[in-house]
Parts: structure tokens; sequence; C-alpha cells
């Protein structure tokens, strides 16, 4: 089990962690819920019908890993689909960002402070380390998390395609990027076995 998710019995997924490992997922989580800021609730309103139905912003973020966790909806998958198109799909993205948004991030903090509770609730081993234990549900939060940590890691390398993920593998010891590369590449492979123990 250690460094890779294996299937519990009755399913949910287990992971043994050393002590730095859940350092690292916990500060990366921290910095996640940092990034996607805090939740509408220091303006919320009284009236949960008018908050159910507030609206985003309409415009994309500004910061490259903000754009990648929260793209925009529409976009022309041939290139360059001409002015008129382009306008059109600005538009339309536009109004889903406005209506979507607030939702997206919601669920990606909530994600983020799943992961966090169930590090700070581990009980040590003994060994420097402890067996993480999810539940089906926590496993479904974990992955998505994951998934948002490498979308914002790999954001920040400038990775757009596999072929720069395999470009960082013989990056040498002294680059300063190697760290976050390493840490990107050691998330993927828990993703992966995460994602296998959830197969049916």
């Amino acid at each position: 089990m250690p460094g890779h998710f294996e299937p519990l019995p009755g399913g949910g997924a287990a992971v043994a962690l050393d002590d730095v490992e859940i350092s690292i997922i916990r500060s990366l989580a921290v910095q996640l819920l940092e990034l996607i800021g805090p939740g509408p609730a220091e303006e919320a309103s009284d009236d949960p019908l008018a908050e159910l139905f507030a609206e985003g912003p309409s415009e994309p973020p500004s910061d490259p890993v903000l754009k990648r966790l929260f793209p925009d909806a529409y976009r022309d998958p041939e290139g360059d689909p001409g002015p008129k198109r382009a306008d059109e799909e600005r538009e339309y993205s536009a109004e889903f960002r406005r209506y979507t948004e607030n939702d997206l991030r919601a669920g990606k903090r909530e994600n983020a402070l799943a992961v966090i509770r169930s590090l700070d609730a581990l009980s040590p081993s003994g060994e420097g380390g402890a067996v993480l234990k999810l539940a089906p549900g926590e496993s479904q939060q974990w992955l998505r998390s994951l998934n948002d940590l490498r979308l914002a890691i790999g954001s920040r390398l400038e990775i757009s395609d596999e072929d720069d993920g395999d470009l960082l593998y013989h990056l040498p010891d002294d680059d300063p990027r190697k760290p976050m590369v390493m840490a990107y590449l050691w998330l993927g492979g828990l993703q992966e076995t995460l994602v296998t123990t959830l197969l049916p």
C-alpha cells in the first residue's frame, strides 16, 4: 500500500502516507483553497432563495491557474472561428460562467476541505506516518481535489500536453522547478491508483 491507493472491502480506498507526504498534500490543499478564494458567506443575503440565484463573474480569471481550473465553456475546437463566431463564444461563455462559477468554486473548496479534514483526522501509526482510509464519497472528493491540484501545478509549470510532462522527467536536479515537478508526478501516481480503486 505505501505510495498508492488500494481498494477497501465494501468500497472506498486506503493509502499509507508518511509525515512528509501528509504535510505536502495538506499544504497544497490549503494553497488551493487560498487561490480559489473564500465563499460568498461574508456578503451573503439572509434570503436563501436570493443566494441560490446570485450571479457570479462573467469574465474569466486573470490568474492562469484559475483559468485552467475555471475554463471558458465555449471554445471552437477547430481553432480560429472568425470574428463573429468568437464574439458569440465569448458571450455564451460569459453567460455560462455567470451562473455556474460560484457553484464550481464552492465544489472545489469543499473537495479541498475534505482532503484537509481527512488528513487532520489521521492517527499516527507510530512509524512516522499513517494509513488514510476513505469512504467511497470521500474517495470521489479526493479524486476531484487531486485533479485540481495537478491542474494548478501543471499550469504553473506551463504543461499543456503529455509531451510537456515527459520533458519534465529529464530536468536536472538543480532546476528550480524540480520539486514542483516531483509533486506533480507523485500526485499523478496517487490519482491514477485512486481511479483504479473506484473502477467497478
